[in-house]
């Protein structure tokens, strides 16, 4: 196996060219005697959420600057994504046949999720012995980041997060059947995801609270590559003062997101809260809010971009891996009261965009919310923190780190 040379990497001197620029750069046709194949690898295509638009932002620039070799999923319920991910050609796992897999049950199937990894890691190895792959490039919260690619072909994995509910967040997940389950099969699962790291030559982290959860969950360094938000859709409304005075929640509707914390907040306050997303928790969460708190459900990202349009300020009261609301939200220049942990150390400047609270308890974040910044005079900090996170800059970080794994741009380690 070969390491990316993490020290040369910074991102300060990324080329500002496009993506085919970089390549030529690097010169990957003559590294290989013809275009770079790349095989991506994705835990599960049931849905869209931050993953799959980190994902969608890399098929965009395979498919750009390099030749596609198929893209390996442990799930798909083979709904219509984006025109980038639907281009691809998909190679499922066997689980993604059984009745309802690619649904809810999936998250029952853990203890099945280390086979599902083995059947994608032989089915690759045969496509690379009928036409040869120069890199697996794997995005993962769960799995198949345990994919082991054929012999000599570099494995780079784009980490949101060594799998949540067995390393970092398992007291959220704590209760009935499932609770149940994963405390069972968690030191054993475990043990798992820590020997299949091995397979992975190189990490590239969402953030730097997750470069440090891969140090600890599996002894390993990785550089830092912030996801793609879309900051050319959300944008500034045309007035800067024309705000309602209601709070703005948008996210899954499950424990870790402490949604319990911002109607706490919001019924002690008697104030308006707006709360976007579905989830396992809604009925629960339903029963403690009080008649000033609106459940919305799922939006579609025109009303979405228009509720941070028109919000006095998005609460974000949970630990996040990275946080692509947080960056949406201040793309449109709506200021974010966010706990003072996780991936909201990298995308909210306190006292300018936003600001921090440091107790998960309904008076820190109330105290936080009086010394958030107001909108009007926080307009033009929070657009142009945003765009440090735009697509583009995301395609030339990660267009360098393909680059320098195919091309062997590589130090012993």
């Amino acid at each position: 196996m070969v390491v990316l040379n993490t020290s040369s990497i910074r991102a300060a001197e990324i080329p500002s060219g496009p993506a085919q620029a970089i390549a030529k750069e690097f010169d990957l046709q003559a590294s290989v005697g013809r275009p770079a194949r790349v095989a991506l690898a994705h835990d599960w295509l049931c849905g869209y959420r931050g993953g799959e638009c980190v994902l969608n932002s890399l098929a965009d620039l395979i498919s750009d600057a390099h030749e596609p070799a198929g893209m390996y999923v442990m799930f798909d319920d083979r709904r219509p994504l984006t025109p980038a991910i639907d281009s691809w050609t998909k190679v499922r796992s066997r689980l993604s046949l059984i009745p309802g897999a690619s649904g809810g049950l999936r998250r029952w199937l853990l203890p099945a999720y280390p086979a599902a990894v083995a059947d994608l890691s032989r089915r690759l190895g045969r496509a690379h012995h009928e036409k040869p792959i120069d890199l697996l490039l794997s995005t993962s919260s769960a799995a198949v980041k345990g994919l082991r690619p054929p012999e000599g072909v570099p494995h780079v994995c784009y980490c949101h997060a060594p799998a949540r509910y067995v390393w970092s967040q398992t007291d959220q997940y704590a209760g009935g059947l499932r609770g149940l389950g994963l405390g069972a099969l968690g030191p054993w699962f475990r043990k798992w995801d820590l020997e299949s790291a091995k397979n992975v030559t190189h990490f590239v982290a969402n953030s730097r609270h997750i470069a440090g959860e891969i140090r600890r969950c599996f002894g390993r360094e990785a550089i830092v590559v912030h996801p793609p938000a879309r900051t050319e859709f959300f944008t500034l409304p045309p007035d800067a003062c024309g705000r309602a005075d209601f709070w703005l929640l948008v996210g899954a509707l499950e424990p870790y997101k402490r949604v319990d914390l911002a109607i706490e907040a919001a019924n002690r306050a008697g104030h308006e809260l707006w709360i976007v997303g579905e989830g396992s928790m809604r009925e629960k969460l339903e029963t403690m809010a009080g008649k000033t708190v609106h459940f919305l459900g799922r939006v579609d990202d025109h009303e979405l971009r228009g509720l941070y349009q028109r919000a006095r300020l998005l609460l974000f009261p949970q630990i996040e891996d990275f946080g692509i609301v947080a960056v949406e939200a201040q793309a449109c220049g709506l200021p974010v009261v966010a706990r003072r942990a996780g991936g909201a150390l990298d995308s909210v400047i306190d006292g300018e965009t936003g600001c921090f609270f440091d107790e998960p308890t309904a008076e820190s974040v109330l105290e936080a919310v009086g010394r958030a910044p107001n909108p009007s005079t926080a307009f033009d900090a929070c657009r142009k923190n945003a765009e440090r996170f735009a697509d583009a800059r995301f395609k030339r970080e990660m267009s360098e780190v393909i680059a320098r794994a195919i091309t062997g741009a590589v130090s012993a380690g």
